[in-house]
Formats: C-alpha cells, sequence, structure tokens
C-alpha cells in the first residue's frame, strides 16, 4: 500500500496543468514562451489571471490531495513521503519527459497539510519578499529555504522536516537559472510580459 502510494503521487504530481491549460486556452505550448517553464508564474505571463490562479491551485491540490490520502491509509512516515514524490512528479513528469515545472505550488499544497503553521509562515515571507522585490522568484526560493527551519521550530514530527528539507533541495536547484538571471541583474520582474521562443528557465 505504501509503494502505491508514492507511485501514485508522483503519477499525479506529473499532472502538467500548465501545459494543459495554456494549450487549450491559447493553443501555445508553454514549453516554448517565456521563461518554457511549466509553473504559474509563466503562466500569468502567457495567459491572463484567471488560468494562472487555476493552474496555481490545481496545482496546490495535487499535492495536497496526495498527502491528505496517504494519511488516510496509511499514516506514519508514508504522508511525508508522498508529499516529496508529488513534488519530483511535478518538477520531473513522466508525461512530459521529465521535463517540469520548478514545484513551488505543488510544495505549497505538500506543506500546507504536513506542516500548516510554518507554512502559513513561509507564505508571509513570500508576499513581503514579492511585494518588495517584484521578484517571484527570489520569493519562492525564501520562502523554500525558510520552510524547513520554520517547520522545524514550529514542532513538527522529524520526518516532516526531513520533507521539508528534500523540498526546498529540489525547488531551489530548479530555480538555478533564475537564481544567476536575479545575480546578473537581468530577471524578469512581476508583471512582464511572456516572449515566444523563450528559453527553458
Amino acid at each position: 500500500m505504501s509503494v502505491a502510494l508514492v507511485l501514485a503521487a508522483y503519477l499525479v504530481g506529473s499532472i502538467p496543468f500548465a501545459f494543459l491549460f495554456v494549450r487549450h486556452v491559447s493553443g501555445v505550448d508553454i514549453r516554448r514562451t517565456g521563461s518554457g517553464n511549466i509553473g504559474t508564474a509563466n503562466v500569468l505571463r502567457t495567459t491572463d489571471l484567471g488560468t494562472a490562479l487555476s493552474v496555481f491551485v490545481l496545482d496546490v491540490a495535487k499535492g495536497a490531495g496526495m498527502v491528505l490520502l496517504a494519511e488516510r491509509l496509511a499514516g506514519g512516515a508514508v504522508p511525508a513521503i508522498a508529499g516529496v514524490a508529488a513534488v519530483v512528479g511535478h518538477s520531473c513528469p513522466i508525461w512530459l519527459g521529465f521535463r517540469g515545472g520548478k514545484g513551488v505550488a505543488t510544495s505549497c499544497g505538500v506543506l500546507a497539510v504536513l506542516a500548516p503553521l510554518a507554512t502559513a509562515l513561509a507564505v508571509v515571507v513570500f508576499i513581503v519578499t514579492v511585494t518588495l522585490t517584484r521578484f517571484i522568484s527570489l520569493g519562492s526560493i525564501a520562502a523554500t529555504i525558510l520552510s524547513t527551519p520554520l517547520a522545524y521550530w514550529t514542532g513538527t514530527p522529524v520526518d516532516t522536516v526531513i520533507a521539508a528539507m528534500a523540498i526546498s533541495v529540489i525547488v531551489v536547484v530548479r530555480h538555478r537559472a533564475n537564481v544567476g538571471r536575479l545575480w546578473a541583474g537581468t530577471e524578469r520582474r512581476l508583471g512582464g510580459r511572456a516572449e515566444h521562443g523563450g528559453q527553458q528557465a
């Protein structure tokens, strides 16, 4: 049962809602637009706010849903492992040749169930950072990095702290190109529109 749940979490996490929605709305392959990332920020630049919000909600839901299912059916450390598997699925989806998104929304869903207080505090960090800098990537990185110590300080179980750490590594590694652009001063700020034929970020 535990192995099946983890595998199911990976497969559900692999569902590329951004790719599917953008293709349905505009006929565009989001992987060839803007940053090339199949995530909420690139959907916002490529289409509209409504589509971006829909993608965000579904990406959050697939992470939260698989953790809740694992809690109901297995318990123990399985929900934390399933949560990590869902994030891996989003970042390396089998349906798109293992080239996926950065896992921020899915991570938010996973950690909202596993460590709700820590996640709420991380969301505050994200909002403040993006408000001050208008860099979604910087807000995502800051919130993700802080999620592990916040999980520890708010008294979450050890398996959740370890899961938060693993998720942080995945998300930060997936943002490595953004880090390079932030350092070079070329990162796109919130509100910028995508150009077709963009590079994978």
